[in-house]
């Protein structure tokens, strides 16, 4: 059953017998969202952003929401994808030293600015010869369920389980749990994580007609 931000107030509230500020509970479901979304690979965590090369420049800012990247690609005149590898800055550097080194970028690697180093950009060699486009498909965390305006979000909706769990391990810790209390939560949690982890590094990864259908053996 999909489980709102009002549901998973009211559930944490009845379990922990305690009522909580808005400000500190929100708190505590972005932390119990943020382990789910850092340890699982989800679908729900993948974006595409097109971006475009200045001509000569080694530099492209980044989504302002990016944390990882899955591909990174230029798109060729003729409509192609070629994509980059990606390598460390010094590499780079070494490489293609200075603008005068122009082509289609092959390589690019994640960097900050000088002057705001919360700014993500990648840096890539050669520099751009023409005002490319780029595919890239990276990792950014979903909108919170905090926030949402439909007060629902995807692991409310399918994996109700997992974010309760990790919002009962915060509440424990705010409320100065036990030790034991606190280990019995982070239980629970991580073994409702493991369900979702099933699915998005495990079943999200094949299908029936290449890897054929899991099986188990049978006593």
């Amino acid at each position: 059953m999909p489980m709102t931000y009002t549901q998973l107030q009211a559930a944490v509230s009845y379990y922990t017998e305690n009522t909580f500020s808005a400000v500190d509970f929100a708190t505590m479901t972005r932390l119990a969202e943020q382990k789910v979304y850092s340890v699982v690979q989800l679908p729900t965590l993948r974006k595409t952003a097109t971006l475009t090369f200045n001509v000569g420049v080694q530099t492209i800012n980044l989504p302002t929401d990016f944390l990882s990247s899955y591909s990174f690609a230029v798109v060729l005149p003729t409509g192609e994808y070629a994509y980059m590898l990606n390598k460390d800055v010094n590499f780079i550097q070494e490489a293609y030293p200075s603008p005068v080194f122009s082509g289609v970028p092959k390589y690019y690697a994640l960097a900050g600015t000088v002057s705001n180093p919360l700014v993500q950009v990648a840096v890539v060699g050669p520099a751009p010869q023409l005002g490319y486009d780029t595919a890239l498909n990276y990792a950014a965390y979903p909108e919170s369920i905090t926030v949402a305006t439909t007060g629902t979000s995807w692991l409310g909706n399918n994996f109700e389980s997992v974010l309760f769990n990790g919002v009962m391990v915060e509440a424990a810790r705010a409320m100065k749990q036990e030790p034991d209390i606190v280990a019995m939560y982070e239980k629970q949690f991580q073994e409702s994580l493991m369900l979702v982890k099933e699915l998005g590094d495990g079943r999200n990864r094949r299908d029936a007609y290449r890897s054929g259908q899991t099986r188990s053996g049978v006593t």
